[in-house]
């Protein structure tokens, strides 16, 4: 019976060693994540000026011109990168209602991106108190559309709330990428420097 159980207790704790062993891994669709970025942070920034002039550009290739070999039909392509629902299309209309009273204070240096996917307020030296509260009130506005468009984004793609961090680094990644010369700009180690 001693042996019994003595074999018993060490199936188990062996049972439990190996389980412990066990690592869960996580799929991050980080690829999906950068390009679902890279279309939400272009249209909030570009102007409807800017889009038109592209248009034709890209659609030149899809009228017989040579096209690159696939074996992903391009609708499913097109499909599996876009990032839509209608909180992320309300929340980037407000982003980019916003983003003109916003370019002031970027290309005056007010504000900057920083690298968590967020604007910072850098310097409000020469602005009257009245300019100062409505920087500050455009930019929490603007924080508070970008975590929830992070969310949503997490939630549209199935990824756990857990790894909302990592959509941010990538979307601070777009920031900084789209930000016209002058703008600041937070590196990884927190340094600010001024985009060239």
């Amino acid at each position: 019976m001693k042996k019994r159980c003595a074999l018993a207790t060490a199936l188990s704790a062996g049972l439990v060693c190996v389980l412990a062993c066990i690592t869960v891994n996580i799929y991050f669709p980080e690829a999906t994540v950068k390009q679902a970025a890279a279309e939400i942070v272009d249209e909030i920034r570009k102007t409807d000026a800017e889009k038109k002039a592209a248009e034709p550009v890209a659609g030149l290739n899809r009228i017989g011109g040579p096209s690159a070999f696939s074996l992903v039909p391009a609708a499913y392509a097109q499909e599996a990168t876009s990032v839509s629902t209608p909180a992320i299309r309300a929340l980037k209309e407000s982003m980019k209602a916003r983003f003109a009273a916003l370019q002031p204070y970027l290309a005056a240096g007010n504000i900057g991106e920083s690298n968590k996917g967020l604007l910072d307020v850098r310097d409000e030296a020469g602005l009257n108190l009245q300019a100062k509260a409505a920087l500050r009130n455009l930019v929490k506005d603007e924080n508070g559309d970008r975590t929830k468009l992070y969310a949503e984004v997490a939630k549209a793609l199935n990824i756990e709330a857990g790894q909302v961090e990592r959509i941010q680094k990538i979307f601070a990644a777009e920031w900084a990428k789209s930000a016209a010369p002058g703008w600041w700009i937070q590196q990884e180690n927190g340094a600010w420097v001024k985009k060239g």
